[in-house]
């Protein structure tokens, strides 16, 4: 192990123009930043139009873009190693279905502004990221955001940030194949340095929550697991089509919609499986709220473990998206003295959040680690996080 604490080389407008500077020549007409995102609480929930309570991460992409006179779209990614890293693609052809890989969450972005009755003209760009790839920590999010950002920015679209969010959900879901919800590229869009959003997924309203943990001597440990995943698969598809299956069965429009109050009577409508996913959804909906409302009032962030380590469990027992190496390393946050800790993002793979003592965070990496491997897992890399901007402009 090379330290309990390994944060992502940083990265700035530099290191995207490099990249520009070597694949196209001459200089680009901006340069853009897209973070990528971490989720307090409230998992699947955005797909069953409930509650998510994320954070924007100060790791994300940047890209180096200029206009182009025709309708290519040319990319290059600093982080797709050999010929692959480079496409070159017709934005007149790509279409639901195009078979168009990492590149598809970049010319995705054309396709929703066309579809959308937008100008679209091509582009150059040159891409690097420092989001773990695999890790549920948004890298997919960043890069379409921050395309969609730039082209809005450079062909005069006038979208609002909901908007701007959008394009990046549809490049994922109709183009790169993956079935999200809107969470994570509001999160990249919207978000705000020492605050956490709650978002209402049905609305798409956001509302800003101050979330200093420093203030309180606390800090957001996040544990990468190395066990990547992929939402490009037939288990979040399962899941999403589960829940719209327990919706209908139970004549509601989402889950949303179903009352937390006698829940457990409510769910003797449904077979056993879809009873077990809908609770999930339905609890950690509720929980986001209970979290908010916490924030808000301005009590001991620490009461929130609790909330935190119920939303681990529900989605472990109750939706089975948690894996070994994760549960392991929650379990060890847990018994090394977080306050609670649950896994984020999609699922099956990723990260571990964990509230911990400034002082222990350190510490409760170690001791992460150390189960991990003891354990037969992939050591995890683990660091702090504060809530960080959304997408935005950064030069020229």
């Amino acid at each position: 192990m090379t330290g309990p604490l390994q944060p992502p080389r940083a990265i700035d407008e530099s290191d995207a123009l490099e990249v520009f500077h070597r694949a196209y020549g001459g200089e680009p007409d901006g340069v853009w930043w897209a973070p990528g995102r971490v989720n307090i609480i409230g998992e699947h929930t955005d797909y069953n139009g409930g509650f998510v309570l994320p954070i924007a991460l100060p790791i994300g992409t940047v890209a180096a873009v200029r206009r182009r006179e025709d309708r290519s779209l040319r990319v290059r990614s600093a982080n797709v190693k050999g010929r692959k890293g480079s496409r070159k693609i017709d934005l007149t052809t790509v279409h639901p279905g195009s078979d168009l890989g990492w590149a598809a969450y970049v010319a995705g972005v054309g396709w929703a502004a066309a579809e959308r009755g937008l100008p679209v003209q091509g582009l150059d760009i040159a891409l690097r990221s420092n989001v773990p790839s695999g890790s549920g920590l948004s890298s997919s999010a960043a890069l379409s955001c921050v395309t969609a950002k730039a082209w809005a920015d450079l062909q005069g679209w006038s979208l609002d940030d909901p908007t701007i969010a959008a394009l990046g959900r549809d490049a994922e879901n109709e183009i790169a194949g993956a079935p999200t919800g809107v969470m994570d590229q509001l999160a990249s869009v919207c978000g705000r340095a020492g605050h956490a959003m709650q978002i209402d997924t049905r609305s798409v309203d956001v509302a800003q929550i101050p979330f200093a943990l420093g203030t309180f001597g606390l800090s957001l440990l996040v544990i990468d697991s190395r066990a990547p995943h992929s939402l490009v698969d037939g288990e979040y598809a399962e899941r999403r089509q589960s829940c719209e299956e327990a919706a209908l069965r139970l004549a509601v429009k989402e889950l949303r919609d179903v009352p937390v109050e006698a829940l457990d009577t409510t769910l003797t409508k449904l077979p056993e499986l879809l009873a077990r996913r809908a609770r999930h959804v339905i609890t950690d909906s509720h929980r986001v709220e209970l979290v908010a409302e916490m924030l808000r009032s301005g009590d001991d962030p620490r009461r929130i473990g609790t909330l935190l380590n119920d939303s681990h469990t529900s989605m472990r027992d109750d939706f089975e998206i948690t894996v070994p190496a994760v549960d392991t390393i929650q379990e060890a946050a847990i018994a090394a003295g977080a306050h609670g800790a649950r896994m984020t993002g999609g699922g099956f793979g990723g990260c571990v959040i964990a509230l911990v003592e400034q002082d222990a965070a350190g510490p409760i990496a170690t001791a992460c680690a150390a189960a991990a491997t003891r354990a037969g897992h992939a050591e995890p890399v683990a660091f702090t996080a504060k809530p960080a901007d959304g997408a935005r402009r950064l030069s020229l």
